[in-house]
């Protein structure tokens, strides 16, 4: 069994926060969101003759890749841009030549982000001869399939589940940081950039995400000169009044808020924020990253909130990729796009370095892809010169954004 990862990693986040065209992939969707081969009538057929890099030679065979995660319901967001960040890195990759002459194949399958229902859908995907899982998508979900993807010796990488759980076996790894180092690296970096002394938390109590960023932050902020002046939980029973935390928070003096929590309940809470005219720095985590698509909220709203995200659309490393995600999908990627872009590029380069093929079972393409994780090196849309450890956590910085004009910028 995998050892939890310490939060060592953090200490060498604390100095420097600052959090490709392509033919079609052979892809099958089980939920919303067509992709483009399907939009052009493509079959999966015709999209497994994909040209090569530049030879014109036909790949042989496919990868079943596995994706899941909430496509319809209150978290389609994370789900929907999970399934098409894995869709336009497929369609890359099999342009480029596939993984060793096979191409990959995608079939993404609905959990509404419920444990139970993400089991289904991992049973679901097995049956259809799923070889590799990309998801899930959303932590609770993920432990869940966890404990069946490692009874399988099924290969496992979640772009953005990330609760310590989620990666706790040895055949799992993860794109993005875990909770814990989440929470400190937010307090290192508020610390260090000297934003605020005093500071409150509004979180979800019900939420282990929510929690465990809340718990890690406490425990940082005194090395930072941060003083919690209010701690203040919510449910997922009560989470559209948010009057009494806001009014402890603006009564403690509180200079900002930290916000561990997802976009839904922060728009709410920044909308209340205003009524009232209180008027902190909000600083948030990856969950929030989609505030600025939610649904009759007023934009300006969110003017100077600043949240952890490895991944800014507008970012001049990352306009190749966005510019493909607004043709294909006709809306601007979240982070969790990103994230799942950079995790089917992870396991088809160790799959190169493991010389994997379309006819080794899922067991055997496990065995050899667990220990090439550790032996490469991408430079993805969430980080450069990214490395995963035996426990598959991935060494490299984070990054900040700071929304102005109702965009990310990078700090």
């Amino acid at each position: 069994m995998k050892k939890v990862i310490s939060l060592g990693l953090v200490a060498a986040m604390a100095g420097s926060l600052v959090a490709c065209g392509g033919n079609s992939a052979e892809t099958t969707t089980a939920a919303a969101g067509e992709t483009k081969a399907a939009e052009a009538g493509e079959t999966a057929a015709e999209a497994e003759k994909t040209e090569g890099a530049g030879d014109g030679a036909a790949l042989e065979g496919s990868f079943k890749v596995g994706v899941i995660g909430p496509l319809t319901g209150d978290a389609a967001a994370y789900g929907l841009a999970v399934q098409h960040g894995a869709e336009i890195a497929a369609e890359e990759i099999n342009a480029a030549g596939g993984i060793n002459g096979a191409s990959i194949e995608i079939q993404a399958q609905d959990d509404e982000a419920d444990p139970e229902k993400s089991v289904n859908a991992y049973n679901t995907l097995k049956d259809w001869g799923m070889q590799m899982l990309v998801g899930t998508t959303t932590s609770g979900a993920c432990i869940a399939v966890a404990a069946e993807t490692v009874n399988d010796n099924m290969f496992q990488i979640t772009p953005s589940g990330s609760a310590v759980e989620c990666v706790s076996n040895p055949n799992a790894f993860r794109v993005c940081f875990s909770d814990p180092d989440q929470g400190t690296a937010s307090a290192q970096y508020i610390g260090e950039n000297k934003m605020a002394t005093k500071v409150a938390i509004i979180y979800d109590s019900s939420s282990v995400y929510s929690d465990g960023i809340r718990e890690t932050f406490v425990s940082e902020a005194p090395s930072q000169g941060i003083e919690i002046v209010a701690s203040e939980a919510f449910t997922a029973d009560n989470k559209t009044d948010f009057s009494v935390q806001l009014d402890k928070a603006k009564e403690a003096g509180a200079e900002l808020v930290f916000l561990p929590i997802y976009y839904q309940e922060a728009s709410i809470i920044l909308k209340q924020a205003a009524d009232k005219e209180f008027q902190p720095i909000f600083f948030g985590v990856d969950g929030m990253d989609g505030i600025l698509s939610v649904e009759n909220f007023d934009t300006s709203l969110a003017e100077g909130v600043m949240l952890l995200t490895p991944f800014a659309a507008d970012a001049e490393d990352a306009k190749g990729f966005t510019t493909k995600y607004v043709d294909a999908y006709g809306e601007t990627p979240n982070q969790f796009a990103a994230d799942a872009y950079d995790a089917v590029y992870a396991v088809a380069e160790a799959a190169k370095v493991a010389g994997i093929t379309p006819d080794m079972s899922s067991s055997d393409i496990c065995d050899a892809l667990v220990p090439a994780m550790t032996q490469i090196t991408i430079d993805g849309l969430t980080g450069t010169g990214t490395t995963w450890n035996e426990a598959g956590e991935p060494n490299k910085d984070p990054k900040a954004v700071k929304i102005v004009g109702g965009k990310y910028e990078m700090q």
